[in-house]
């Protein structure tokens, strides 16, 4: 698969631990030195903020995505190779994700899982078939796995998407991964129909 393009959903906050950003720099330097594209939020803050300038820092480009009314709030980037600004987190969203060959999350809040949440859902509707994966800094996203598992155990998901993205605390080992292509294939319709009678 070719993903020059990669989507990073993650926190406008640093996180409580200096190993947050440290992971976060790791990955846009990896993209950077890979001659990548970021796509991400928008923001010069947080974990947002970090991954970015890594990235322009390693010669990558980077392609932000702000809504108006958060210009103040999440302080948008002005150095980025291009900044979009957008009248909702709805056209936001989709936004980002048009331009980005795969999805990965740094750890973040409950909107970096609000984005997240959404592209898997996507991809279990057969909207995409893009690679996604979680960058686990620390164990992170261990209870994350943990309850995407339960979700097919308890028949919520089917078995073969308990684990619908690739998980590695390594940021090169999971770019690595996503270039070998889609993390979750759809096999079945996602929502059966009940039978005739």
């Amino acid at each position: 698969m070719d993903v020059r393009s990669i989507c990073v959903f993650c926190g406008s906050r640093p996180g409580a631990r200096p190993e947050y950003a440290e992971a976060a720099t790791a990955l846009g330097t990896e993209l950077g030195r890979r001659g990548m594209t970021l796509v991400y939020g928008g923001a010069s803050v947080g974990l947002m903020g970090t991954v970015a300038a890594a990235t322009l820092a390693a010669g990558g480009k980077v392609v932000g995505v702000l809504p108006h009314f958060m210009g103040a709030r999440e302080i948008a980037h002005l150095g980025l190779t291009e900044l979009i600004r957008v009248d909702s987190m709805h056209e936001r969203k989709a936004l980002m994700a048009s331009r980005s060959d795969a999805f990965l999350a740094l750890p973040g809040g409950f909107g970096t899982l609000d984005e997240l949440f959404e592209i898997i859902t996507w991809a279990q509707l057969g909207l995409h078939q893009k690679p996604m994966g979680l960058l686990d800094t620390l164990g992170f996203f261990q209870p994350l796995v943990t309850l995407a598992r339960h979700l097919a155990h308890e028949g919520f998901a089917p078995p073969e998407q308990a684990l619908p993205f690739a998980v590695s605390a390594s940021p090169q080992e999971l770019v690595d991964r996503m270039l070998d292509g889609p993390t979750l294939t759809v096999t079945e319709k996602w929502l059966k129909r009940p039978e005739q009678t």
